[in-house]
């Protein structure tokens, strides 16, 4: 049984045998596939030179015995990302051998079993299109990465990138709102490596679960004798990011006694150590970060009104995840390419059914809980191309891990007319990435003229 077609892929055969090189097409033009034809070295070495395919079938032998290696060589010179399968009667092993050490993709013998040669197609069409992909999306990385290596390509992350660009160069303090794991610190680092404090300190800290003394402690310092274990003096976070910028994160986590204590510092820029009555002048801007939301803490009378409009001085909203999936594929290259070097492993990317997945899935924890999933998804796996079962329990839908690549849901299509259920999948993923059609052609492997007319014909 063959495979079924992962993405519809420009086919070029290459064979002297008219008939053969016709059967070869017609196998494969019956999966959806875009195939030309070549009966000789010097037609292939023609068609390369006038168009770029995804994957080469040549036969090995041709006017020479050597033919089909000329053709994986004069392809790979012009593009190296086609796949190059090369079929042969005569199982030369020397040559093979010598044919996958150029770059080949796989090696075929005569006579064909077609629907053998249809799934090595398949699946050199599917390897093509993560190639092109992770070229695509490393592109848009060069692009997106200038401000201090933040990812996304979103309507409504660029707006904060913009935003924060502004600010940075200002002494005005930030306040930036978000879901935990939206990357509020990776923001504030950003700021300060593009303000003019950059050359000195960005000192972090984070407020949640530190009771009132520990914090005070820790933002302020102590001399000596200041109480029981105090045995010398310490700066504080404030003197040590003097001249810098201190990034304080959950802000909304501190006592009221500690607020009255911060505003003072921010209002007269000095810091008095604990256990001392000598204000020491400090010069710092203030980040703050919060995942609450502190215009009700301030009605609530649970964070001090004037402290609050100190800190905003301007506003950044992180949106959550969910509310930019179209930045979930330029994330999931990302963090591959990080741990495939971090853990030494040959990585091609993440199967399509396997995307679609980490594409819907609602992400309560936010970019860090991708990075995670991706991460033990890399750690577990030994294949270099990531499919549904190497996916988090919590991810993974029943029985992905005994249907790899099995499309979620593919049983409720069942009964139902061809039309009817492209109808569905298509408005299912227009579900899926919130309307965004070029995501969602991109999904379907189809182009966005195609998915428009699409929906004009099914009333979407």
């Amino acid at each position: 049984m063959s495979e079924p077609l992962i993405s519809k892929a420009q086919v070029l055969v290459v064979d002297d045998e008219q008939d053969h090189a016709q059967v070869m097409c017609e196998a494969l033009q019956r999966q959806g596939h875009h195939c030309d034809v070549a009966y000789s070295l010097a037609e292939a070495e023609d068609r390369l030179a006038k168009k770029t395919y995804d994957v080469i079938v040549s036969d090995l032998v041709m006017d020479s015995k050597r033919a089909g290696l000329d053709v994986l060589r004069r392809a790979r010179a012009l593009n190296p990302q086609p796949q190059v399968i090369l079929v042969s009667a005569h199982g030369d092993i020397p040559i093979a051998v010598q044919a996958m050490n150029e770059g080949a993709y796989g090696f075929i013998e005569k006579p064909l079993d077609l629907n053998h040669f249809r799934a090595q197609v398949n699946r050199a069409a599917e390897r093509s299109a993560l190639q092109r992909h992770n070229q695509m999306l490393t592109e848009q990385l060069a692009e997106k990465t200038g401000f201090e290596g933040i990812i996304g390509k979103s309507a409504v992350m660029q707006q904060v990138l913009s935003v924060a660009r502004q600010v940075a160069a200002s002494d005005i303090p930030v306040l930036i709102m978000g879901e935990s794991g939206t990357g509020k610190e990776l923001i504030a680092r950003a700021i300060h490596y593009n303000s003019r404090r950059r050359r000195h300190r960005l000192v972090a800290l984070n407020c949640a679960g530190l009771s009132e003394s520990i914090l005070e402690d820790e933002l302020f310092g102590h001399v000596k004798g200041a109480f029981t274990g105090a045995a010398g003096e310490r700066e504080g976070r404030f003197e040590h990011a003097d001249g810098g910028t201190l990034f304080m994160d959950e802000i909304g986590d501190m006592a009221p006694t500690m607020q009255a204590k911060l505003l003072r510092v921010l209002e007269n820029g000095e810091v008095v150590r604990m256990g001392s009555n000598e204000p020491i002048k400090v010069d710092v801007r203030l980040i703050s970060a919060t995942h609450r939301r502190l215009e009700d803490m301030v009605a609530e009378k649970q964070f001090r009104e004037d402290l609050f409009f100190r800190i905003k001085g301007v506003t950044l909203h992180l949106p959550p995840l969910r509310e930019r999936r179209e930045d979930i594929p330029l994330l999931i290259h990302y963090f591959l390419k990080e741990f495939a070097q971090k853990y030494n492993k040959e990585l091609e990317g993440v199967a399509p059914a396997a995307q679609q997945l980490l594409l819907s899935y609602g992400w309560p924890g936010n970019v860090r809980q991708l990075r995670t999933a991706l991460e033990n998804m890399v750690v577990l796996s030994s294949a270099k191309i990531l499919g549904p079962e190497t996916l988090p329990p919590e991810i993974r839908p029943a029985g992905a891990a005994g249907a790899a690549g099995a499309a979620p849901g593919i049983n409720n299509l069942v009964g139902i007319s061809l039309e009817q259920a492209e109808k569905e999948l298509i408005r299912n993923t227009l579900k899926m990435v919130d309307g965004n059609r070029e995501q969602a052609a991109k999904i379907l492997g189809i182009g966005e003229r195609t998915l428009y007319r699409k929906i004009r014909e099914y009333g979407l």
